[in-house]
């Protein structure tokens, strides 16, 4: 990259000199630029940087220069996939029951596009009849059941009721693409922004102007690292670093050190990618990655397809790492092939890798590179296992988790407890659904969502989850009603091929219809559960479960109302559906008892590694994707039909409640003394975005929600945190709204904080009000891993907003500490061995920062308390 890009001014010649004099500079803190050859963002995070853009052509213009002139210079391709919420699924409505409701016990799943109105007699003995099994229903003439069909598409409604939703913001980005040059928009309804990256965007081997070089991207998304297992070098950046990028500056970076992870042996039949990589992140976790990169190598990547190295280079955010690259070999030329690129152009990358030795043969040890560490891993000890309750890296064997659950149900409050009372483990919840009655405990699963280009992106599981879903549905399995069960794919290929495979209608059957095309349910868009269930869960102070395919499962993001998520393969998803808890040994019980009273196992509808590969071969062909590609910019027809502004300039709209022109160029100063800064929070470790800048729903009693209703909305009309980030006011307001916020100044979670003028709580927002008129800077303390999660630019705007000067910690996430430079809030770190505790620290002190003039990072600043 540096020789592609060295010109004596950005990029020099003394920097190459470095990058070849790796083995000795790595651990001296080097800095290099970098210059990706584009970038990517998705629409949570590509609005402001948008927004971000309209507001620099204004101050351009106010200072004389030409507005034209903030343009961005390096491509950018923005795929709008964040806005799409789980509103609609299979739920039955309530109406559909009418005079059956009393009568009517146990469950119905559907086709995604039929209502059935159902009327049976109960007085039929049948044991089918009394599980009202859908299928039989349908073909056993005895249980008189009286079935009328009627159209229906939760896609569709979800996707409507998207751009109803989202109208102003999707015209603003179709502004954006028309104003600015070399920024393209992939409309909803395509994907997920790292499916689309991997199955159509990334190159491998850019061609311009007769000249080859690599490929190489930065996103505003964390898990912007997918495509490295493709060969193509990327990571997630902040919206500020990628805006700066966009205008043709290098990425400064200290040039890191390089693990080698080395793969030996085969996974075990019943392993997915899934276990696999939950494995590696508890892994490098122990290791200690972060601020790293890693490298994979050894004969164990030759045992993985392009989709499994995604996965596992999918969640490198998870173990900390910066990058987690699989170097291009033989597999993945032939993935470009399968996905549809041009044939004569992926012939000319591979002669190109050949060329400059970065074609890789795994099998071949004097290939194997030099590594600042090597750590390995044996494929064949993988085991099935799921990632939780509140954190991707804390992995739990299968087999283990319902001890490890009924353990962390009395386990003292933190990533591993819930402190519930030991007398109200097994406390059980009875309501009714749509005239039905069921039961609720601790460990019931109410969100299964197979969801997040994790796993979508992955044949292998997707089709395992297709086939596992066949044979449950022929063993007469079910999935109780008022669990809420979606499928939200990260490309149109998938649903192309899991309808030509046959296994559509089965995933249907239980419940897993596909809802969208987005990150849903695993960025927060889960959408509502029903009120009974809130009102169950409420009543018992149940942790009820979610269960995703996804990547993170943070407090309070999946859901409100799901205190412990676990991360599980597509497969386990359904399993755990049909089980409807979490507290279940698979080995020991069954997942259910079929018509005839056999108990049907886990084992028994689990389908082999063979069995999926031969439906993988069949059915996943290089012209699903040349189909469903080559019209992804056009298919939307809503989004074909919106009317933008042509003008240069944006014209803003005092109105607005989704965009409006920052604040961040009015009164720019440069950093000073800060004295007597009271703390507005403190916290402990891992303190994630999501805790920050929550992305997910809007609470009715949330500053942010007395804002929109001041502006006239309803609460039908919040939408969510991530769809109004155009919007500083809104935004502000968010911050640190998460409902599962743990402030040691308050004795129970919740988005508020002490004002010590007066000794009130209130919400954050409010006293952060009152501190700004008083004229009191203010700052955070935490713990390690401070801002651990997404790369979410508005996890340190917010702060900058509520006035917060400085952040004091013992550790931070890469990109988030980044994002807080970038708008002038200092994250200082405590010295070696130092910590609030150890300093005898309680956050009530007084805290003045002194600034020296000439600011440099890592050099040691005083504090006075």
């Amino acid at each position: 990259n540096n020789l592609a890009t060295e010109e004596g001014f950005l990029v020099k010649k003394g920097d190459v000199e470095n990058i070849l004099n790796w083995k000795v500079v790595q651990h001296k803190n080097v800095e290099v630029p970098f210059k990706p050859a584009r970038v990517i963002l998705q629409d949570f995070t590509g609005v402001p940087a948008v927004v971000d853009f309209a507001a620099m052509r204004d101050a351009v213009k106010k200072l004389g220069g030409d507005p034209e002139k903030i343009n961005p210079i390096c491509p950018a391709d923005l795929v709008i996939d964040h806005s799409i919420q789980v509103d609609f699924n299979s739920f039955f409505p309530h109406a559909l029951f009418g005079p059956c409701r009393a009568s009517w016990k146990g469950q119905v799943r559907m086709s995604p596009f039929f209502l059935i109105y159902i009327r049976i007699d109960m007085s039929c003995p049948s044991p089918a009849l009394r599980n009202c099994l859908l299928v039989q229903c349908l073909h056993a003439e005895e249980h008189k059941a009286l079935i009328n069909m009627v159209p229906i598409n939760s896609l569709k409604k979800n996707q409507d009721l998207e751009f109803e939703r989202n109208k102003e913001r999707f015209e603003f980005l179709k502004w954006g693409s028309q104003a600015f040059k070399n920024m393209r928009i992939i409309p909803p309804g395509s994907g997920i922004i790292h499916q689309v990256n991997l199955e159509y965007l990334a190159r491998v081997v850019m061609d311009q102007d007769g000249y080859y070089y690599p490929d190489s991207v930065v996103g505003t998304d964390s898990h912007t690292t997918m495509i490295d297992g493709l060969g193509v070098l990327g990571w997630g950046v902040g919206g500020i670093e990628a805006e700066a990028v966009m205008l043709g500056q290098p990425i400064s970076m200290v040039l890191p050190e390089v693990v080698g992870y080395k793969l030996l042996g085969n996974p075990q039949p019943l392993v997915t990618s899934t276990d696999i990589v939950l494995t590696v992140t508890k892994h490098l976790r122990q290791v200690g990655v972060v601020g790293k990169f890693v490298e994979f190598f050894g004969p164990g990547v030759a045992q993985l397809s392009i989709a499994d190295r995604a996965t596992i280079a999918n969640m490198c955010p998870e173990y900390g790492a910066t990058a987690a690259y699989f170097p291009v070999d033989d597999i993945s030329i032939g993935y470009l092939i399968q996905t549809g690129r041009d044939k004569e152009k992926v012939m000319c990358t591979k002669k190109y890798l050949e060329a400059v030795g970065m074609l890789r043969d795994f099998k071949n040890s004097s290939q194997d590179p030099d590594f600042t560490q090597v750590v390995e891993l044996d494929l064949h000890t993988v085991v099935p296992c799921c990632s939780g309750p509140k954190r991707p890296q804390d992995k739990v064997a299968v087999s283990d988790m319902k001890k490890d659950f009924e353990t962390c149900l009395g386990a003292k409050q933190g990533f591993k407890g819930f402190q519930i009372a030991p007398d109200r483990h097994n406390t059980i919840v009875k309501f009714n659904f749509e005239g039905c009655d069921f039961e609720l405990a601790h460990g019931s699963v109410v969100i299964a969502a197979i969801t997040s280009c994790t796993n979508t992106s992955n044949p292998s599981v997707m089709l395992g989850a297709g086939l596992l879903a066949k044979k449950a549905v022929e063993a007469g399995l079910t999935v109780k009603p008022y669990i809420k069960t979606s499928l939200s794919p990260g490309s149109g290929v998938v649903t192309y091929y899991l309808r030509e495979s046959g296994v559509m209608s089965y995933l249907s059957q239980l419940g897993f219809d596909v809802v969208g095309y987005g990150c849903m349910t695993c960025i927060g868009n889960s959408g509502p559960l029903p009120e009974s269930v809130v009102a169950a869960i409420t009543q018992g102070d149940l942790v009820a479960v979610g269960v995703l395919s996804g990547n993170r499962n943070f407090e309070g993001r999946v859901h409100p109302n799901t205190r412990a998520n676990y991360l599980a393969s597509p497969p386990l998803v359904i399993a755990y559906a049909i089980a409807g808890t979490i507290r279940i040994d698979f080995e020991k019980e069954p997942l259910g008892i079929n018509a005839s009273g056999k108990k049907i196992f886990l084992k028994d509808i689990w389908p082999t590694r063979n069995e999926i590969q031969v439906v993988e071969h069949q059915f996943v062909i290089p012209g699903m994707f040349k189909e469903v590609y080559q019209k992804i910019e056009t298919v939307n027809e809503s989004w074909n039909a919106l009317d933008a502004p042509s003008d240069k300039l944006y014209t803003w709209n005092p109105k607005s409640t989704y965009i409006k022109s920052p604040p961040f160029f009015d009164g720019l100063d440069s950093l000073s003394l800060q004295e007597d800064a009271y703390v507005l929070l403190s916290f402990g470790d891992s303190v994630t975005t999501d805790h920050i800048s929550p992305a997910g729903n809007i609470a009715r009693n949330s500053p942010a929600a007395r804002y929109l209703m001041s502006r006239g909305l309803t609460p039908r009309e919040f939408n969510s945190y991530g769809s109004r980030r155009g919007n500083d006011a809104v935004m502000a307001r968010g911050t640190f709204a998460n409902i599962r916020l743990v402030n040691k100044f308050i004795d129970k979670q919740g988005p508020q904080t002490v004002h010590f003028p007066s000794g009130e709580i209130l919400d954050v927002f409010d006293a952060a009000e009152r501190y700004k008129q008083a004229g009191h800077p203010l700052i955070v303390l935490a713990g390690k891993e401070y801002g651990a999660g997404s790369s979410r630019d508005w996890a340190a705007k917010g702060p900058f907003l509520l006035g917060v000067k400085a952040v004091l910690a013992e550790s931070y996430e890469r990109i988030h500490r980044s994002n807080l430079v970038g708008m002038g809030v200092i994250p200082l770190q405590y010295l070696p061995g130092e910590d609030a505790g150890s300093l005898g620290l309680t956050g009530r002190e007084r805290y003045t920062i002194i600034i020296p003039e000439k600011l440099k990072p890592q050099m040691n600043i005083q504090i006075k308390v």
